[in-house]
């Protein structure tokens, strides 16, 4: 029996690893009728159509793949943003951060080609906090996420469950702040089938530190993560479904992490209690994550980005 697509239109930008695992993941899951495909050449937006076209008649998907540019993604119920500008990242700290100063001009470039664009915005680029609030500040949407907290709130559940032999379903918990060295693990509030246990917090903590990185080592890229969480937030910012989903958004002054209520597509901030230690790293997460963000808006082309428009 043929799927019936949850949308009419998604896009997305950018044909590298995560952009290819979005799209082949909308694909599977029959997510939406069409799919429009932009990326750094035609060339590669078009053999990335080709490759999920070859999937969608494998599979009897009714995902139909299109190439686009960015500005025909105007009329898409949501886009994903899966870029990522060409640079060497020698960090070994502070590792999503290394890519800060190349991605923003991409970031801003898709800023202006999107401005005043009325639908979902997810993005992926890291640092994905501050290249979410770069991007929402440069084009003025108002419906712009990032999924970082999203992805490490999934890794800290099932770490969570793999500790203690329970499924993952059992694990309410998040985490939150910065998808990155800031990143807060909301132990104190953490439960395991409604109740309190104890938590091996130190080995919790290093096996969120290190995951990326040993995906990465192995494979090259993280892809399937990104592109499972790009999928879950999709369902609750288009009101496919209700829940809470751990994203990027402005609250208190700047942009971070924070648990999201979605009902009927709406977010409304829904932060567990946090305990003083806890609190005291949130508060530090926004802290960094603010001067990282004026850092990046001061660079020369976004500033001149600024002038063009005003003009």
């Amino acid at each position: 029996m043929t799927r019936t697509p949850a949308v009419d239109a998604v896009g997305v930008i950018g044909a590298g690893a995560v952009g290819q695992t979005v799209a082949a993941t909308l694909c599977t899951a029959g997510f939406t009728r069409r799919l429009l495909i932009a990326s750094r050449t035609p060339e590669q937006a078009g053999a990335l159509a080709a490759d999920i076209d070859d999937m969608r008649q494998a599979t009897s998907s009714p995902v139909r793949p299109h190439v686009g540019r960015v500005a025909d993604l105007a009329d898409c119920q949501a886009v994903v943003i899966a870029v990522r500008a060409s640079f060497t990242n020698t960090r070994s700290t502070d590792v999503r951060m290394g890519g800060a100063v190349a991605n923003a001009s991409a970031i801003g470039q898709l800023a202006a080609a999107l401005y005043g664009y009325t639908g979902t915005v997810l993005v992926v680029t890291n640092p994905v906090d501050v290249m979410s609030r770069l991007f929402a500040e440069l084009s003025g949407c108002e419906r712009v996420f990032g999924i970082g907290s999203n992805l490490d709130s999934a890794r800290y559940r099932a770490a969570l469950a793999r500790h203690l032999h329970v499924p993952a379903a059992a694990v309410d918990g998040h985490v939150i702040g910065e998808h990155g060295d800031a990143a807060v693990m909301c132990a104190s509030a953490t439960t395991v089938n409604y109740q309190r246990v104890p938590l091996p917090l130190q080995q919790l903590r290093d096996e969120l530190a290190t995951r990326a990185g040993r995906i990465s080592a192995g494979i090259g890229r993280t892809r399937s993560g990104p592109a499972g969480v790009v999928l879950s937030a999709l369902r609750k910012t288009l009101a496919v479904d209700d829940g809470i989903e751990e994203l990027s958004t402005r609250y208190g002054g700047g942009w971070l992490g924070i648990p999201l209520r979605f009902i009927r597509g709406e977010p409304v901030a829904c932060l567990p209690s946090l305990d003083a230690a806890e609190q005291r790293q949130f508060t530090a997460a926004g802290t960094k994550l603010r001067t990282a963000y004026q850092a990046v808006r001061s660079l020369p082309e976004l500033s001149s980005s600024d002038s063009e428009r005003a003009s």
